[in-house]
């Protein structure tokens, strides 16, 4: 994401390579139009249709797995920024809401009915026409429309009930994601994690690339990684960070960051600071 506001794009394909789980710095809004996928988020697994809206946090590993045999896969990303959104909000109305993951019943997942689901479509799509406008005002009228939208999701969010779509888990995976996102500041291996939860090297590689769309060791990577961005993002040294998260010296931490974001600590510090 290059502004500092918000970025909003239509994308249509026909011909997709599969995106690699990744986190953003930012919140994400998805809203499918066409074509058949399989979303991951952490341990879940979405299987959207058209129509259905994906809301990731900046903390959220994710992936969206294509179907190949389709027409065309058609999409609206929209990308925005922590600050701006918690800017744009109010003690009354938190716009962040609906991406956190501490509120009961949280779900990614979206799916709103006909009549809700084509106004909310309606407001993405005059939001998209605004922000490339030139016409006087527009820059005005696409942050109310952004504001328009996001509290239509958030009302939505909160209005959900327990309507959760999602494909079928493994309950060993499910418990492996868990114990890694309690512990990765500790020393993790593979072999550690079959012993504990009683399983072959083979079927955790397995059945963890089939739900989460990476490999054991990439996503403790991952983890370490996103919650050190974080902490140097809040302000802690870079030399501490290595060691909350897991890293056990700062050499390591420093090429496992610069591989993964092609900067080192002090430069995404600096980043962050707007120096």
């Amino acid at each position: 994401m290059i502004a500092s506001d918000y970025e909003i794009y239509r994308y249509r394909s026909t011909y997709m390579n599969e995106v690699e789980l990744h986190h953003h710095d930012f919140y994400e809004v998805y809203l499918l139009l066409r074509g058949r996928v399989e979303y991951i988020v952490e341990n879940h697994i979405y299987r959207m249709r058209p129509g259905d809206w994906m809301l990731t946090s900046p903390l959220e590993l994710h992936q969206a797995r294509i179907v190949t045999d389709v027409d065309a896969y058609e999409r609206f990303v929209l990308w925005i920024a922590r600050p701006y959104l918690e800017h744009l909000s109010t003690p009354r109305t938190s716009l962040t809401r609906c991406f956190d993951t501490s509120v009961a019943n949280h779900t990614n997942l979206l799916r709103l009915p006909g009549a809700a689901g084509a106004q909310m479509r309606a407001s993405i799509d005059r939001l998209c026409t605004l922000r490339t406008s030139k016409e006087y005002g527009s820059d005005l009228l696409a942050q109310g429309a952004l504001v328009d939208l996001m509290i239509g999701l958030n009302r939505a969010a909160a209005e959900r009930g327990d309507a959760r779509p999602m494909g079928s888990s493994d309950q060993v995976v499910d418990a492996v994601l868990h114990y890694i996102n309690e512990h990765y500041s500790e020393t993790l291996t593979l072999d550690q994690l079959a012993e504990k939860f009683f399983i072959s090297k083979y079927h955790l590689l397995r059945k963890f690339d089939a739900q989460v769309g990476t490999t054991v060791h990439r996503y403790i990577l991952q983890k370490r990684l996103l919650n050190a961005k974080q902490l140097l993002a809040g302000g802690v040294p870079p030399n501490e960070v290595c060691q909350y998260c897991g890293f056990g010296d700062y050499a390591n931490f420093y090429r496992a960051f610069k591989a993964e974001y092609n900067q080192t600590p002090r430069q995404y510090i600096q980043t962050v600071r707007g120096g």
